[in-house]
């Protein structure tokens, strides 16, 4: 198992990558349905995006993260964004952002499945494989890990990927979280 090691409070914390099992968790969404890792992952992938709504680097991630949702979200690959703060800050974010995608609450008072995790930071962003196992672990925001999440959705719903980034846009290719 790889883990990446940072220091947090003075202590080793480590966040989960790639190789990684994912700890399995159920969570509310804010809808209140409830959202098992074990049954989705019965359908296929899922993408699971943390974050905290007063991160910066989130609110530029957002937006994407919708674009890849809209391109490539349902079929056999499941997207959540799993948010650290409590339901009412959580709706005036998706708001603000334009996110639709499902999006499941994260106690704040103990930050329980964030933890399982290792997070350190947010954005941070796993790829799970139908198996269990971490394929993809980004932490902050990097252009080319979104682009590879982007291309196993649309292999995986057997469609043809679509570009997340317009020509026009200025694309950061990296924004630490």
């Amino acid at each position: 198992m790889t883990l990446l090691s940072r220091m947090f409070g003075g202590q080793k914390v480590t966040t989960l990558s790639a190789g990684a099992k994912a700890p399995n968790f159920e969570l509310l969404s804010l809808g209140g349905n409830k959202f098992s890792l074990q049954d989705a992952l019965t359908i296929g992938p899922v993408v699971a995006v943390f974050f905290k709504i007063s991160c910066p680097v989130c609110q530029y991630a957002f937006p994407f993260f919708e674009r890849l949702y809209k391109a490539n979200g349902g079929g056999e690959v499941t997207i959540v964004g799993i948010s650290q703060n409590d339901a009412k800050d959580t709706t005036q974010f998706l708001r603000r952002f334009g996110v639709t995608f499902p999006i499941l609450l994260d106690d704040p008072s103990t930050y329980a499945v964030s933890n399982a995790y290792g997070l350190t930071n947010v954005p941070t962003t796993f790829w799970i494989g139908r198996n269990g196992e971490i394929e993809i672990s980004s932490v902050g925001w990097s252009k080319a890990e979104v682009e590879e999440i982007a291309r196993k959705a649309a292999e995986e719903n057997e469609t043809t990927p679509q570009p997340l980034f317009q020509p026009t846009e200025s694309i950061a290719e990296f924004r630490p979280g």
